[in-house]
């Protein structure tokens, strides 16, 4: 009897701890019937989603209308799916164009500092408008470090994903996408060639014999890369590890001119204004399009920038959502800890990725939010797949962890109907790929049938 109690005792401890986010709510909605019943039976009777947990709704976009619920109101890990939250988050709360600095000019001096904007000399949606800005200015330049109280890599995050591509470290003012590119543009040769230059003197090529799964790895704890030659060329990124020094001497390196650290104290009379870089839907489609974990982090941290938070904070962002009440639609509770869905600590369910897609097609424009999205046989993480050379009839976000795969986005039918869909799959031990291919068999049939 006392080891019962006992038990019990920590058992209740440990009930009480339990994330409050993630409590559903006292009396949760009962899921409507689902017309297409079809659909259901084709979903219990297959062999390849029989074992793993999956679930799927499908809605109309105009009516409202729940066509089928499987498993919907279930919690799921969202993977990459979570970034469509981040879009709903900066379409509410970004302008146009994206906070590129913030800065004070005090005599000849220019006094700037971050606002998380990651588009600075990034390699693939690169803006000018700052790095132009700070080159040219004709006096002093001076930088100061914005607070951050988010961690440089993100609750739950797989710690041993820090030499790739898809898990850079966050800041308050990123430079280069926080990664360094390597190009092995011919077989054979004795260097590589890297950029930012200023990261080739700690590049070295591997011994003799010394082969690696990767064609670049890094130190766990040091900015030192180690680059394995192979019988074909590469490009490859890998991150880095930042900190203020860094950032002070690569912005040194790259607009030759001198930049001073400076605390960030406005005199009596001073106010600080915001200079403006990229098309704020040039973040969001790459971000989007091509799931960019780095981007869709940086794109909570701009939010609580423009909300005016002195320190940068995505959990900030996040009450603010909350606070406004845009996360009412949702008839579920939702673990949110990122930005980029890298976390496996985000909980969601596939009603609740529907309403919030029902609910970014209420505030943008269709065409809008459709150029944003992957598309089918088109663009992004959806290009080789839901093909059609006679149109586009699925735009959507994949989400992809080991052992994990979803989709949620928008299927155009054969009929002309809009449908809502989240179909999500955790915990599968069969290849990705097959995962895929039969969601899309059953998507097929849904966009045929309905």
């Amino acid at each position: 009897m006392r080891r019962l109690l006992l038990f019990l005792a920590a058992w209740t401890g440990f009930a009480a701890v339990a994330p409050a986010q993630i409590t559903p709510p006292t009396a949760p909605p009962a899921l409507p019937a689902a017309p297409a019943d079809w659909l259901l039976r084709e979903l219990d009777n297959s062999p390849i989603l029989r074992q793993h947990h999956a679930g799927l709704q499908l809605t109309d976009v105009a009516s409202g209308e729940v066509l089928a619920a499987w498993h919907a109101d279930k919690y799921f890990t969202p993977a990459s799916t979570q970034k469509m939250l981040t879009l709903y988050a900066a379409l509410r709360i970004l302008p146009d164009s994206v906070p590129a600095l913030r800065y004070v000019v005090r005599g000849d001096t220019l006094l700037f500092r971050g606002t998380a904007d990651p588009t600075f000399l990034h390699g693939d949606v690169p803006s000018t408008r700052a790095y132009q800005l700070l080159r040219r200015w004709p006096g002093p330049v001076a930088y100061t470090e914005t607070p951050m109280a988010d961690a440089k890599l993100g609750p739950g995050w797989s710690w041993d994903d820090y030499p790739y591509y898809f898990q850079p470290e966050r800041g308050p003012f990123p430079i280069y996408g926080h990664t360094v590119r390597f190009y092995y543009r011919r077989p054979g040769q004795s260097a590589v060639a890297v950029r930012p230059a200023w990261f080739k003197a700690s590049t070295q090529k591997a011994p003799t014999g010394a082969t690696s799964p990767d064609h670049v790895r890094r130190e766990l704890e040091a900015n030192r890369y180690t680059w394995f030659p192979t019988p074909r060329a590469w490009v490859d990124e890998v991150p880095f590890r930042t900190d203020h020094t860094l950032l002070l001497t690569l912005l040194r390196d790259t607009l030759k001119r001198e930049v001073q650290p400076a605390p960030w104290r406005l005199r009596p009379g001073e106010t600080a204004r915001t200079y403006y870089g990229l098309n704020v839907d040039s973040l969001l489609r790459r971000c989007i399009r091509v799931s960019d974990n780095f981007l869709a982090e940086q794109t909570l941290l701009l939010c609580s920038a423009q909300l005016g938070h002195d320190t940068l904070s995505i959990a900030r962002t996040m009450k603010h959502v909350r606070q406004q009440g845009w996360l009412r639609p949702l008839p579920d509770s939702v673990a949110w800890v990122d930005g980029s869905g890298l976390s496996r600590q985000n909980l969601t369910t596939p009603r609740n990725q529907v309403a919030l897609l029902l609910e970014l097609h209420k505030l943008v424009p269709e065409a809008r939010l459709f150029d944003l999205l992957a598309a089918g046989g088109r663009q992004g993480t959806l290009k080789r797949a839901y093909r059609d050379p006679k149109g586009l009839w699925f735009w959507g976000k994949t989400g992809t962890l080991t052992n994990n795969h979803n989709l949620c986005g928008y299927l155009r039918t054969r009929s002309g109907r809009l449908l809502a869909v989240s179909f999500m799959n955790n915990n599968h031990l069969a290849e990705t790929s097959v995962i895929r291919r039969e969601m899309e068999r059953v998507l097929t049939l849904v966009r045929e049938q309905l």
